[in-house]
């Protein structure tokens, strides 16, 4: 049996994993095969993390889909890459780790496991303009599942896609899928596609209560939990870590967990691998590290409830050391709120709207402060620098009716989708002309105008020379194919205008434990801690905190947990032997 309940106060094992998502799956699954005992557990009732919530990419230079599908390169392209975008925070032993073991860990999840990919061809790099930048296949993605696939009691482990990114729960993945959705009112096979989809959903919610076509991050857990399931990986939802065992050498050998039965023990022989998603909701960490957060609770991550820092602090009680010298605390993302009639309120990330022609960001000012079209990253990051000291750290995106009605605004469908409920509840603004719009909004309404006039001047010609929108491959893939001349620029002309206030929040943090190339935990001085492992957001970002291209977060954190789980195990080998 994979999922378990005990009243044991100790329990024996050769590996645990604290943390369900990505990194610790990818951990779990590897050591599994290589012939140890696992045990998973995780704070929350459902595995995935803040991964299960994603588009599910991981960006993953030279891996062996990209390269059948004829994108060929060697280490020197992706590396060159890094060097220049990640400059002072570049750590190059855990880079080449990471360059050397990603496509490694993508052939052997494809090859040995039910986690299958499907290919990121037309996904570029996001800083085009640096040496060495990709402009297709470093990234892969997971290949869509029906839930029905998992064994029942599997199945419900697995945390489903986040309401604010889907259509009435129903994810949508990346890629061809996506643009399908995009252009069902103007193309009968994109029609058909989406048709298709959206029945076979409604048949589910009948049937089932629940969707069952899995896509980007559900699809992801789902095939990790499946493949776990297969390997004989022990899983245990509900169960925190509590507190880290050492022995006398201050080896890590093991951990207290809260159990549902209770508090349990559970020895682990080759030690332990920390994967708890970071601290995104921890509150006192937010204050102490992140810009602009005086109290903590001006953020809005992206991250479950139960990231709170639980990996990092019961590391940090037995020596291990907090990495503080990173580019930037968080994974950046500009997000709105959404309130519902419940009194909840959602969380929903921009990124597959302001990358299309017809659509600007302002600050308060009425000033566009940043290229719209690059990273969310970027963006918010430019958000931040652009809002003087003292007031809210807040911008508006800015689109035409002929905008609103092709193209994704926000929680704001396309046409035939109506957009009146958005407008009811306040989540978004319309004015019939910009300076209406602007008053409505707090923005200065001779500065909007203004903008938009010096905007739509060159926008027609396809021209940013502001900011230089449409540059990168990156920034026309984000863009719509079939406008022109350039894709990701259009004028603002037909009102009426609509406006969504976006605030900065985030896919989960960068700062996290020190660790080296094999994914071992360091203490300050820079020694190892034996025993005790490091994935995901536990870990200090290989990337320096910076964010050069989709899918740096999960890529990683999959790479990382696969070179822990091969480390555990050879180290049982080399005992063995």
């Amino acid at each position: 049996m994979t999922t378990e309940t005990t009243t044991n106060r100790v329990v024996e094992c050769d590996l645990l994993v604290a943390g369900g998502g990505a990194g610790g799956l990818s951990a779990a699954v590897t050591a599994a095969h290589r012939g140890l005992d696992v045990v998973v557990v995780e704070k929350a009732s459902t595995l995935g993390g803040a991964t299960a919530w994603s588009g599910g990419w991981l960006w993953a230079p030279l891996n062996p889909l990209s390269q059948a599908d004829g994108i060929v390169e060697d280490l020197d392209g992706p590396r060159t890459y890094l060097k220049h975008a990640l400059g002072e925070n570049y750590d190059e032993p855990r880079v080449d780790a990471f360059l050397r073991n990603a496509s490694k860990m993508v052939g052997f999840f494809q090859d040995r496991t039910s986690l299958q990919f499907v290919s990121g061809t037309w996904i570029a790099d996001i800083l085009g303009d640096l040496p060495g930048a990709g402009t297709g296949g470093r990234s892969v993605g997971p290949k869509p599942i029906n839930a029905r696939a998992l064994r029942k009691e599997v199945r419900a482990l697995v945390r489903r896609q986040l309401y604010e990114t889907s259509f009435l729960g129903m994810g949508i993945m990346a890629g061809p899928d996506l643009q399908a959705f995009l252009h069902a009112t103007s193309d009968v096979k994109s029609f058909f596609h989406a048709a298709w989809r959206v029945a076979f959903h409604v048949w589910d919610l009948v049937t089932r209560r629940t969707g069952m076509q899995l896509v980007n991050g559900p699809a992801l857990i789902a095939r990790l939990v499946k493949s776990a399931d297969e390997a004989g990986v022990r899983l245990w939802p509900d169960s925190p870590v509590t507190q880290l065992d050492t022995d006398a050498d201050g080896a890590v050998i093991g951990a207290l967990v809260q159990h549902p039965s209770g508090p349990v023990t559970i020895r682990a022989r080759r030690g332990v691998v920390l994967a708890t998603g970071g601290f995104p909701h921890d509150v006192h960490r937010r204050a102490e590290f992140f810009p602009r957060t005086p109290t903590g609770r001006e953020h809005w991550t992206l991250a479950p409830a139960e990231t709170t820092g639980d990996g990092i602090t019961v590391a940090e009680r037995v020596g291990a050391a907090l990495d503080t010298s990173l580019a930037s605390p968080a994974a950046w993302c500009p997000v709105s709120l959404v309130k519902y009639r419940t009194g909840r309120v959602g969380t929903y990330p921009h990124i597959v709207d302001r990358g299309k022609p017809g659509l600007i960001a302002v600050a308060a000012n009425g000033k566009r402060f940043v290229n719209e079209a690059d990273g969310y990253y970027q963006f918010t990051t430019g958000m931040i620098e652009a809002t003087p000291p003292g007031e809210p750290v807040q911008a508006w995106l800015i689109c035409d009716h002929a905008f609103q009605r092709r193209y994704p605004f926000g929680m704001a469908k396309p046409f035939p989708i109506p957009a009146f409920p958005y407008l009811l509840n306040g989540y978004m603004k319309r004015g019939r002309t910009l300076g209406d719009l602007a008053v409505k909004c707090g923005i200065d309404p001779a500065g909007l105008e203004r903008t938009v006039a010096e905007f739509n001047e060159h926008a027609r010609a396809g021209d940013d020379p502001e900011f230089g929108r449409g540059r990168t491959p990156f920034n026309r893939g984000s863009g719509d194919k079939d406008h022109g001349p350039n894709p990701s620029l259009a004028p603002l002309e037909q009102g009426p205008f609509y406006a969504i206030r976006v605030l900065p929040g985030s896919f989960g943090t960068f700062y996290g434990l020190r660790a080296d190339e094999h994914a071992r935990v360091l203490r300050a001085d820079g020694s190892v801690i034996p025993g005790l492992y490091a994935a995901g957001s536990d870990q200090a970002n290989v990337m320096g905190g910076h964010y050069p291209s989709g899918g740096i977060n999960i890529g990683p954190a999959m790479t990382f947990g696969y070179i822990a789980g091969n480390h555990a195990a050879d180290a049982v080998d080399a005992r063995v032997g």
